[in-house]
């Protein structure tokens, strides 16, 4: 239902769509019979929180909960904002139109950190106190959950809980508590205090106390005396018996993913030392081939999308792939679906693949190369080699294709100049390989897209200690790279270094962060993923006003025996696998995948790792 006091206005705003609801697939059920409202919050655009798979699944999650209604809410567009604000129209949920005030649980969803101004756009527009500390009982619970929370250290105050790990079974359970504490007429304190203490994988910010040194420096963490010392995060063991929506919202407007995603694994057999997920998502659990098809075609049949993705860390380190794309293919050909199988990994890309996804469509291919030189794949643990980059494009080439994405890093860990300038030579040798390719297409020239970002130590890896390369050094080693390409079949795109630095600061910062945060959004600054919004400037003149030193969390190297802000979460990766995994790097020595050999990094719940003591 469209709220009226909307409709006058709605002609004037760019994409109506995005607030009007009303879609197909959309829960709508009598309020007056829920014991628990809750509306789910994406903190960006419609259309990008809406190709987001996970607010998918967990919207559909409470819903199958009779007695429970979740209902959905968006970062409007700056143009819609003002309209609301000028008409003092609160943000509100897109099934009922209702004010976010109205519900129980307001639950945003943080999945990267140029989201966190927009947590306080959230509510700011929903007229609600950006502190935890500054809500009384007439405000919704504030829950908040995604990849960010693995440190949610410079946003935790703006919540009252955090849910770690994965919501299928979390957030019912969370559910089912606050329907007990809400009948009980407790106080918003001690339902706190329930959730701290009765349910796994839920972090109170308010129970925990952070002191620090002269130097800047964690000093100690206390916690409530009945608080656990560590919230370890929440799995869920088996995905063939997990929730997955078949039947889904089907938006009236564009989404930037309109296609089907099917999850067909978690976590990641590899060992990135730069990659967060490879280490937060552990361990590996896979979905049998029989149950990623069935769910794939009651998806398409109930949604009409003419696009399936496979999606996971790397398709390719799926054990019965060959088995699924079978499956798959046998009724997407017919039916004219296409079929889509990114994340990739080079040193597992068969020929027998390649032929599958060539049958496909005939877009580019991508591969993450990640670094130049061999010696630095060694540091960062990436597995692959030129021949393995090599032996794909050849295949590639051979099969039609003309153009092929690179993805590679700057300022990783040790990187000299002669890693960045080999990023040019090999791409310069992926050329050479299209024109020497004697079954390559007639008469066409070959595309190398190389697009680096840069470096960005994130918690829970091996390289969580390290500090970022300064902004200046950053900038120098992109243009060293432009000046040592000599051709213009190789397109060179960077990331903005400014942008990195800021992520580095909110993905090692501490909870000093929240007032700059705060102070940030003040200062107008929202939807800082967006290049047009994103302004440098405006997070410096934060920083200066709120006297934090923003070169403290990006630039500083840490030590090992440092208490880090993060080590109030429990992701089942040991700290001292990770000291392990960065003291090797150092040596430039690598660690085999997980289906090789189990490395101990401390998940207990690794099925590889029980198998493999089973062949022993």
């Amino acid at each position: 239902m469209i709220r009226k006091d909307i409709e006058r206005f709605l002609k004037d705003v760019e994409k109506p769509g995005r607030y009007t609801g009303g879609e197909q697939g959309e829960t709508i059920k009598n309020k007056e019979n829920m014991d628990l409202r809750v509306v789910f919050a994406f903190p960006d655009l419609y259309e990008i929180g809406m190709s987001n798979l996970g607010m998918k699944i967990l919207y559909s999650c409470l819903n199958k909960m009779e007695n429970v209604w979740c209902e959905r809410t968006f970062a409007p567009a700056i143009d819609m904002a003002e309209k609301m604000k000028v008409n003092k129209i609160p943000l509100y949920a897109l099934e009922s139109g209702d004010s976010v005030l109205d519900f129980d649980v307001f639950a945003i969803t943080v999945q990267y950190e140029g989201l966190l101004t927009n947590i306080l756009y959230l509510l700011d527009m929903a007229n609600i106190p950006f502190y935890a500390k500054d809500r009384d009982e007439s405000f919704p619970i504030i829950l908040g959950g995604g990849p960010c929370t693995y440190n949610p250290e410079p946003f935790c105050e703006f919540f009252d809980i955090l849910s770690i790990g994965e919501g299928e079974e979390a957030l019912p359970e969370l559910a089912e508590l606050l329907i007990d504490c809400k009948n009980k007429k407790l106080s918003k304190k001690d339902t706190l205090l329930r959730v701290a203490t009765e349910l796994e994988g839920f972090y109170v910010p308010s129970l925990y106390e952070f002191s620090y040194d002269s130097d800047g420096k964690i000093s100690e963490i206390k916690s409530h005396p009945d608080a656990p010392k560590k919230i370890k995060k929440r799995i869920v063991k088996n995905l063939d018996d997990a929730h997955y929506p078949t039947k889904q919202i089907i938006p009236y407007i564009e989404t930037v993913h309109d296609r089907a995603t099917i999850e067909i694994f978690r976590g990641c057999i590899r060992g990135c030392r730069f990659c967060q997920a490879g280490m937060i998502y552990r361990p590996v659990r896979e979905r049998s081939a029989e149950v990623i098809n069935e769910i794939s075609k009651e998806t398409v049949k109930n949604c009409g999308y003419e696009e399936i993705s496979i999606s996971s860390l790397s398709s390719s380190d799926y054990t019965n792939l060959p088995e699924l794309t079978d499956k798959l293919l046998s009724w997407t050909n017919d039916e004219k679906i296409n079929l889509s199988l990114p994340s990739l990994r080079l040193d597992s890309f068969t020929k027998e693949l390649m032929d599958k996804v060539m049958s496909l469509r005939k877009s580019g291919l991508t591969f993450a190369v990640e670094a130049g030189t061999q010696r630095l794949r060694d540091v960062i643990n990436k597995g692959v080699t030129e021949e393995d980059l090599f032996r794909s494009i050849t295949w590639a080439f051979s099969e039609g294709r003309t153009s092929v994405k690179l993805y590679f890093m700057s300022g990783l860990p040790t990187e000299t100049d002669e890693d960045v300038k080999a990023i040019a030579d090999l791409s310069q040798q992926v050329v050479n390989l299209f024109y020497s390719s004697p079954n390559k297409p007639k008469g066409k020239g070959v595309n190398v897209n190389i697009s680096v970002s840069c470096f960005v130590p994130k918690p829970f890896t091996p390289f969580q200690w390290e500090a970022q390369d300064t902004i200046e050094e950053l900038k120098r080693k992109q243009m060293l790279l432009k000046d040592s390409i000599t051709t213009k079949k190789i397109n060179y795109t960077w990331h903005d270094a400014r942008v990195s630095f800021i992520e580095a600061v909110l993905a090692k910062g501490d909870r000093r962060l929240s007032k700059t945060i705060v102070e940030a959004y003040n200062l107008g600054q929202k939807f800082d993923a967006w290049s047009e919004h994103f302004s440098f400037e405006r997070w410096m003149k934060a920083f200066e006003n709120t006297n934090v030193y923003p070169e403290f969390y990006a630039n500083r190297k840490m030590e090992f025996d440092e208490i880090l802000p993060w080590d109030i979460i429990d992701i089942g990766v040991s700290k001292e696998f990770l000291i392990r995994e960065n003291e090797k790097s150092r040596k430039e020595i690598t660690t085999p995948n997980c289906r090789e050999k189990c490395s101990g990094c401390g998940v207990v719940d690794c099925k590889i790792k029980n198998s493999m003591k089973a062949d022993k």
